[in-house]
């Protein structure tokens, strides 16, 4: 059984331009989500997955410097770069990470994972109810899954965003992990100004001190620092989806070809 991950990245934001390469405590964002998803204990192997796009050459070149795999793919049909990356790397099963978390924890990547494979389920995740942190999301799916996912799914929002066939799907086993408290109202991911002031902040206190920090240890700081919180509060979560969702088409899908 192999498991890969397979973490999205582009330079192509458009609420924050070029957020994957910004610099965190001398690193960039990318590569902190990368150093971070190689501590799962789980994860066997770990492909950024970006676009043919010419702008993300700097993506390839970070990538081949830090010695991950990379693929190119499609800039708008990221369901389509999943599964090509997926097929190319040969995993049974896929861990989807966005390159705009890194504050992801290694620990709850790793109980989603155990979670998946003890249930023998098609897709799991920590989303399907939010409990944890806007930011700590992860999901889990067969290849199978995937490649049915890739086949029909024929919605725009449902090639954009990988997951959305497969978990409106009756015919998938899906499963949720919960974190046993709700955090669901904290924003820890990076899509605005306000986010990266946010998690420059955390970086600043916390990562100087402990570069594997992780969920306990935000919490800790933020417990006795709350007003850092306000600084992106006000924005809600999953606006990429909702706006996707409003401007849903359905797409013609001769291209797609059985591998």
């Amino acid at each position: 059984m192999k498991i890969i991950a397979i973490i999205q990245a582009r330079l192509g934001s458009t609420r924050l331009p070029g957020k994957v390469l910004l610099d965190l405590e001398g690193r960039t964002v990318l590569e902190h989500v990368i150093r971070r998803v190689k501590s799962s204990k789980l994860v066997n192997d770990v492909i950024v997955a970006t676009t043919i796009n010419k702008d993300d050459l700097e993506i390839v070149k970070l990538c081949a410097n830090l010695c991950i795999s990379v693929y190119c793919g499609s800039e708008d049909d990221v369901l389509d770069r999943y599964y090509q990356t997926a097929r190319l790397f040969k995993g049974d099963h896929i861990v989807r990470i966005t390159s705009d978390c890194p504050l992801i924890d290694p620990m709850v990547i790793d109980e989603v994972i155990t979670l998946h494979v003890r249930e023998k389920v098609d897709y799991t995740s920590n989303t399907l109810k939010e409990t944890y942190p806007d930011g700590e999301d992860i999901e889990v799916f067969t290849f199978a899954a995937l490649k049915e996912a890739w086949k029909k799914a024929s919605l725009s929002s449902e090639r954009e965003h990988v997951t959305p066939f497969i978990r409106k799907n009756p015919a998938f086993k899906l499963v949720n992990l919960e974190s046993n408290r709700d955090l669901s109202h904290k924003r820890w991911t990076l899509d605005n100004p306000e986010d990266f002031e946010f998690i420059k902040s955390i970086y600043k206190n916390i990562y100087t001190k402990n570069p594997d920090f992780g969920m306990m240890e935000i919490l800790e700081f933020i417990d006795k620092n709350p007003d850092i919180e306000k600084i992106n509060q006000y924005i809600n979560r999953n606006e990429g989806y909702l706006k996707s969702l409003k401007e849903d088409k359905t797409l013609n899908l001769e291209y797609i070809e059985e591998h």
